[in-house]
């Protein structure tokens, strides 16, 4: 048998071919870039702002104020790219093609630490990679592949800081409490690349409360982790107070989940479940079947959550401790992980029913979710092999070749042409070559200001709605906007697009474009101006 110190040397390799395979699958799948939506035009447009020295505003609306629905830290990466003559644009694509690999590294040392299995670490990694969901996350300019990131490296940081004893904290080894500080300071990253990053800081804490015996050590630990991660949250909190106001552009607003949006979240679950498309299709026919599946698997990690928590607790210097480079050490990745994963299911059910209606339970926000998944499963199939060894190797096979399989479905659908934004349906717009012949003092109303910015180059303003999407409430002077906009189309002031093939819809149609003349029409687009 060969020497344990060549065994990690090949693991080691293979786990970066395994990244740079996964680098190389989203540039393969992106050939015309990544896909393009609103949020991802708002990254990009906060990130040229910056390059151009006026700060992270809303460069894609006329109004142009300081963005603060949005955290800084997706288009600051961006921006520094630009630095070096990369347009945000085009950077996206290669920021999210190696944090694909990146992440699907992190993995793999997760689990390696978390086992500690060599093999595991890089089932897990290839299992990321195979994953055609977890694909679909980086090939979109969106800030999820950048969240992913810097919660693994928090994770990391969180598990180095309790390698040794609980009876050795504050006199083993010097530095140990660097550890947390960067525990901190990286889940304060992640709070500025999402706002969700406040759940990763809930988890930590909640975490170091239940693992720590005393309350001196839990409260010594708790400050050291708040001096890493406040000082992003509530510079951020300042900065928006300061500019615009408003901490996060949110406000409290009670308006419960939708039905629709709780079938969305059922049908995005189920497709990480089920990779074959035409078996979920199946599975859906059954009444409460797909529900029922996930509210069993969910409900399996919580008790096995809740139980682990009660041995912590009861037994805390006992409990979970594992052989790590010839001493007792505590593993704590996979109960961390187990936290994490309700805490930010709780935060975003929060989110959509006081705080942001808009929010839905898409494929991108769900997604930190199915990491935790894959960590847990992997700690479950090695759990199982000193039980049924034969038969965790099979499943491992088959959910491998099932992933493979929906990854090239994938990748081929992906790879056909640009998404979104993206796509020659908006390149080849002749609306857009319309809008970009008109005068720049001319006012450009439209229910797409993001594409319009992306093929103008002009910031444009938002038509008048009777409803506010993140309240699900109605807005007070509706029926005065509408005929404020109508008056300035009139007078040549402006003019309005309604664009057929968005996703953002118009409502009200008959009372915005009351007496108003179509300029231009094609492709199903409209453009209302003056005569």
């Amino acid at each position: 048998m060969p020497p344990r110190s060549n065994l990690r040397l090949v693991s080691i390799l293979l786990l970066s071919l395994i990244a740079a395979l996964g680098t190389f699958l989203v540039l393969q799948a992106t050939p015309e870039g990544l896909g393009l939506s609103d949020d991802s035009i708002a990254y990009i447009a906060g990130a040229r702002s910056i390059l151009n020295g006026d700060g992270y505003r809303a460069a894609w609306l006329a109004s142009n104020k300081p963005v603060t629905h949005f955290p800084p830290g997706f288009s600051s990466v961006l921006a520094f790219l630009g630095l070096f003559g990369l347009d945000p644009l085009r950077g996206t694509r290669f920021v999210n093609a190696l944090l694909f690999g990146v992440n699907a590294g992190l993995l793999g040392i997760l689990v390696w630490r978390m086992t500690p299995s060599l093999t595991a670490g890089l089932v897990i990694a290839a299992l990321f990679v195979a994953n055609g969901d977890l694909l679909q996350v980086h090939t979109a300019a969106m800030s999820e592949p950048l969240f992913i990131f810097f919660s693994l490296l928090s994770f990391w940081m969180f598990d180095l800081y309790f390698e040794l004893p609980p009876s050795s904290v504050g006199r083993g080894i010097a530095g140990e409490w660097w550890w947390l500080v960067a525990c901190g300071v990286f889940a304060g990253m992640a709070y500025l690349t999402r706002y969700a990053g406040l759940a990763l800081a809930a988890t930590f804490i909640a975490a170091i409360c239940i693992l720590r015996s005393t309350w001196r050590k839990r409260f010594t630990s708790v400050g050291i982790f708040l001096a890493g991660f406040l000082p992003f949250a509530l510079g951020w909190a300042l900065r928006n107070r300061l500019l615009a106001e408003s901490v996060t552009n949110r406000a409290l607003v009670w308006h419960p989940i939708t039905a629709d949006n709780l079938r969305l979240g059922v049908y995005t679950f189920s497709g990480f479940l089920i990779p074959v498309e035409q078996w979920r299709r199946a599975l859906a026919g059954y009444s409460f079947l797909l529900e029922g599946l996930i509210v069993l698997i969910l409900g399996a990690v919580l008790i096995w959550t809740l139980i682990q928590t009660r041995r912590y607790i009861l037994k805390p210097r006992q409990a979970s401790e594992l052989k790590r480079g010839g001493k007792e050490s505590r593993e704590v990745i996979s109960f961390t992980t187990g936290l994490y994963i309700f805490a930010y299911l709780a935060s975003i059910v929060a989110s959509m029913t006081l705080f942001d209606a808009a929010t839905k339970f898409r494929l991108r926000i769900l997604s930190p979710v199915f990491v935790g998944l894959l960590i847990l499963l992997v700690a479950f199939g090695i759990w199982m092999r000193n039980r049924r060894r034969m038969v965790v190797a099979i499943v491992t096979i088959l959910i491998f070749a099932l992933s493979v399989y929906k990854q090239s479905v994938t990748i081929a659908h992906w790879s056909q042409g640009g998404i979104g934004y993206a796509s020659f349906q908006w390149y080849d717009s002749q609306a857009m070559g319309y809008l970009r012949e008109l005068p720049a003092s001319v006012k450009i109303y439209t229910n797409e200001p993001a594409a319009v910015y992306l093929y103008t180059g002009r910031g444009a303003y938002v038509l008048p709605s009777r409803y506010d999407s993140a309240t699900a409430q109605e807005r007070p002077g509706f029926e005065e906007g509408a005929a404020s906009l109508r008056d300035e189309i009139e007078r040549g002031a402006a003019v309005m697009a309604l664009f057929d093939g968005g996703d953002n819809l118009v409502t009200d149609v008959e009372l915005l474009t009351e007496g108003l003349r179509v300029a231009f029409k094609a492709q199903g687009d409209e453009i209302y101006a003056k005569p």
